[in-house]
């Protein structure tokens, strides 16, 4: 039994009007690769985190093609919100359309074995940018990855996911032996710049986090891992050798 993590699915099979291929040519065929590289890697046995952007929809119901897609792969999962995720409501209209194979994190944890596992979407950390870790071409997904959001609208919304996060957080289990926290957005800055966010994780004891959002991401460049204690994961799919979902327990 073994613990995957990936991002970004931005799964369009209820919209195909929204094909990634636009955003470069490492996107095409994608879905395949994906997968090839699950189905080869994953048993039934083993857990999935995915860590927001996982479907293109709108609305839930066009979103339930994208969940049954995920649903026929091999293992468990959780799906946490990310901010491409329109379609995510409340957990009482989604569970009308969520697969037996699904769990969802918002404002609560879950347990799986001995592992807790909790998070939030995050939001642009005040202070934080990534610009340096991209490689900039002309694609949508790469625009809003300049600089640090520090408008009093943005610094609001980062303040209530910190308010989310610790939500979570307080909801494990005294006895969980492994603590696993998914956000959408980068917790940490790209050198460990530390953040509210970060010192939470660390105040809450956990080992594991997992993220994405950074997409088109320079080549050869190796990013995060161990700071105080806690492993950092970014897992969006473009990221990822050959969008192959990162084995991180």
């Amino acid at each position: 039994m073994a613990i995957w993590a990936i991002a970004d699915l931005h799964l369009s099979f209820g919209v195909p009007n929204k094909q990634m291929d636009v955003f470069g040519p490492q996107w095409v065929g994608y879905t395949h690769k994906i997968e090839q590289a699950w189905k080869t890697s994953i048993t039934p046995d083993d857990l999935v985190l995915i860590a927001g952007d996982i479907s293109w929809a709108k609305f839930v119901e066009e979103a339930r093609p994208d969940l049954e897609w995920i649903d026929h792969l091999p293992g468990t999962k959780v799906l946490l919100k990310g901010n491409h995720d329109y379609w995510w409501g409340s957990l009482s209209k989604l569970k009308t359309i969520l697969p037996p194979s699904c769990h969802l994190i918002q404002n609560n944890s879950w347990m799986w074995k001995d592992v807790a596992i909790a998070g939030t979407r995050l939001w642009d950390v005040p202070g934080i940018g990534f610009a340096s870790l991209i490689d900039f071409k002309q694609y949508e997904c790469t625009k809003a990855l300049t600089e640090s959001d520090e408008s009093p609208d943005s610094i609001k919304i980062y303040q209530r996911e910190l308010g989310r996060l610790e939500m979570s957080l307080k909801s494990i289990p005294p006895h969980a032996k492994k603590r696993i926290v998914m956000t959408h957005y980068p917790p940490i800055g790209p050198d460990f710049q530390e953040t509210e966010a970060s010192r939470l994780l660390e105040k809450y004891q956990v080992d594991i986090c997992v993220f994405g959002h950074l997409h088109n991401v320079k080549p050869g460049l190796k990013l995060f891992g161990e700071h105080h204690g806690v492993q950092y994961f970014l897992t969006a799919c473009d990221y990822l050798e050959d969008f192959k979902p990162v084995r991180i327990l």
